[in-house]
């Protein structure tokens, strides 16, 4: 069995075949999404894009999720807000949580930033507590970096 960290730069490498050539930006992101999700079986994985001052649902894997997060709510909008990744252990403890399914219990979002700007968030939900932790936000925040730049429709 190979490390976590090990997991993460394979998964990297799969998501930089997966979206070569690919202009899509949805295409892409979906197939990130199944990869992610596939390789880890985390209960909630996608991605919310940013329209106006609002994250808007893009593709996941998991079941129904909030459609529309304001900036600045829930961790989802904090991770915006802040242009930073949030871990929550245990999202009953998190302030101004959106429970978008009783059934997640920690959370880690991660922004896709380019040039400093917030372009969306990848949002990972468990269905146990404390699953995530600098490993994990170190193996996010490089897929997230491949991903900016296939943003080129978004300003």
């Amino acid at each position: 069995m190979s490390s976590k960290s090990e997991q993460y730069e394979l998964l990297a490498r799969q998501v930089a075949s997966l979206t070569e050539g690919e202009t899509d930006l949805t295409a892409n992101l979906a197939n990130t999404a199944a990869a992610i999700h596939q390789a880890f079986g985390f209960w909630w994985t996608g991605f919310y894009l940013v329209q106006g001052e609002q994250l808007v649902l893009g593709p996941f894997q998991g079941p129904v999720a909030c459609t529309r997060i304001p900036f600045g709510r829930g961790v989802c909008g904090t991770a915006w807000q802040r242009r930073e990744t949030v871990i929550v252990p245990d999202v009953e403890e998190f302030p101004g949580h959106i429970a978008c399914s009783s059934a997640s219990r920690s959370e880690i979002v991660v922004p896709i930033l380019r040039d400093g700007e917030v372009l969306g968030v990848l949002d990972i939900d468990s269905r146990e507590l404390a699953t995530f932790d600098n490993e994990d936000a170190a193996g996010l925040e490089t897929i997230a970096a491949q991903l900016s730049s296939l943003f080129s429709s978004i300003k």
